[in-house]
């Protein structure tokens, strides 16, 4: 599919990542006028704040029952979608996931995968795993059918290309797809993208998805989109594999009307999408089409460890709508891409570390000014400032600390120089007389204050200490 090699931003290096992508000017101009629409849209589609409060309060009541209910939730899923001739298939690792669908794969002698949109296939790198073992997997959602073209990722959950222009995209298509020109019209280049497509979903041997709600009450796989490639990859192949991860459980359907809305407002500003799937078995006697075989991929991948923490495990709660990075003001000016992971933005960074290991992911909790807007918008109220501390505290932990729910790469963070540096915090903060020694001390040596102090002084004047101590200054104001 793709003529260029997939670009790998590793999370390891966010810091080196996020200063490259500051220097793009392009990428800054395209994010500042998609997150400006974006975030224009999602206020027009809540015009009356009391109802939006209510909806995120139901929806974070729904959220919160479903996960304090997942184990057995997940088995009723499973007797259920069985029940209705689906089957069902467990992974803890994303190696066991891909595994599971390249044997499924195979077993149809497949050769060729359309797939609709799934960040969780993303996640475990299906699209290269299929790749080496000589299948090809072609996006069919016009945003990653964009990237895959450009052998990058998704620098957003749900806007794939957000970061891409339209001369870029023109550029694209022309170089790509035989007997293309070059066009900038914005309705010809997504003709030319379906046009492209099309004849994939008569030829694919499997289709692809991913699922936005699983309900455990009726075996319903549930599938949000706007395009129709969707429907398409779900229906008209003969085989139909759907992957999600394990927390993406609701209860009952009616749990899914509120979160639905809550999702489409959220993530673009629509009162609904185009099309909105509901899977429950595979073709039955006497239809005319559907597949002939479904199957439910359910993936852990770490979901686990954040769900064995009652605090943590309120991560769980997400939608994927992607309002928290339309919101973050680190986001909207470095994009997906500089984390490194497959979930970007204030998400990404509570979840990947428990996804990737904090060894992996250290400092994407501090890839926040903790300004709260992630918070203010998350549609089902995941409190994410407060879950991005407690990563912050578990990557500064010792890590031969016992704890009751440690986490993949506690301590990660942790460094000799901070840790003494906190000691000495503590050692003059914890008695008066050290304090008031510390402060009678730095406001005579205010002189020797060092112009460069660290990352502070990229962008601020040096921190220097007042010339008298605030005990000082009440003394003498005491005097007059």
């Amino acid at each position: 599919m793709s003529q260029h090699p997939v670009t790998i931003y590793p999370s390891r290096e966010f810091k080196q990542n996020a200063r490259e992508a500051l220097k793009d000017g392009e990428l800054r101009t395209s994010l500042r006028t998609a997150m400006d629409f974006l975030m224009n849209k999602r206020r027009s589609a809540f015009p009356d704040e009391d109802e939006l409060q209510q909806l995120r309060k139901l929806g974070e009541t729904i959220r919160q029952r479903c996960l304090a209910k997942l184990p057995s939730l997940l088995e009723q899923l499973e007797a259920q979608l069985t029940a209705n001739g689906v089957k069902v298939h467990w992974a803890e690792t994303t190696t066991e996931a891909n595994q599971i669908i390249e044997e499924l794969i195979a077993s149809r002698q497949g050769k060729l995968v359309v797939k609709g949109k799934s960040m969780v296939s993303e996640e475990t790198e299906l699209n290269h795993h299929l790749e080496a073992k000589g299948i090809t997997a072609v996006e069919s959602d016009m945003g990653e059918y964009i990237v895959q073209m450009a052998g990058e990722k998704p620098t957003h959950i749900i806007m794939p290309a957000i970061h891409k222009t339209k001369a870029q995209i023109a550029k694209l298509f022309s170089e790509n797809i035989p007997q293309t020109p070059y066009t900038e019209d914005v309705d010809e280049l997504i003709q030319i993208g379906r046009n492209a497509l099309r004849h994939l979903y008569m030829t694919a041997d499997v289709g692809v998805s991913g699922v936005n709600f699983a309900v455990a009450e009726t075996g319903t796989l549930c599938l949000v989109e706007n395009e129709g490639n969707g429907r398409m990859c779900t229906t008209i192949p003969d085989m139909h594999i759907a992957i999600t991860g394990i927390e993406k459980v609701v209860e009952k359907l009616s749990d899914v009307v509120p979160l639905y809305s809550l999702l489409t407002r959220s993530a673009i500003g629509q009162p609904i999408t185009t099309y909105f799937n509901m899977i429950s078995s595979p073709r039955k006697p006497g239809e005319l089409d559907g597949p002939r075989e479904v199957h439910l991929v359910l993936l852990d991948n770490g979901r686990s460890q954040a769900y064995a923490d009652t605090q943590l495990r309120k991560t769980l709660q997400c939608i994927r709508c992607g309002a928290c990075m339309n919101h973050c003001p680190v986001y909207t000016r470095i994009g997906g891409h500089a984390y490194g992971t497959t979930y970007p933005g204030p998400i990404g960074e509570i979840i990947s570390p428990h996804l990737l290991g904090l060894e992996n992911t250290a400092d994407l909790p501090t890839a926040s000014s903790l300004c709260g807007a992630c918070g203010e918008v998350c549609p089902v109220k995941i409190p994410i400032p407060e879950m991005l501390m407690r990563l912050r505290e578990e990557s500064q932990r010792d890590a031969n600390e016992s704890v009751a729910h440690p986490l993949k790469g506690q301590g990660a963070a942790r460094t000799t120089k901070e840790t003494l540096a906190w000691r000495t915090w503590r050692g003059v903060m914890g008695k008066s007389r050290n304090y008031r020694l510390f402060g009678w001390t730095a406001s005579h040596l205010r002189a020797l204050t060092p112009v460069q102090q660290a990352g502070w002084t990229q962008n601020h004047v040096p921190m220097k200490p007042a010339p008298k101590t605030l005990h000082q200054l009440l003394k003498e104001r005491e005097k007059h």
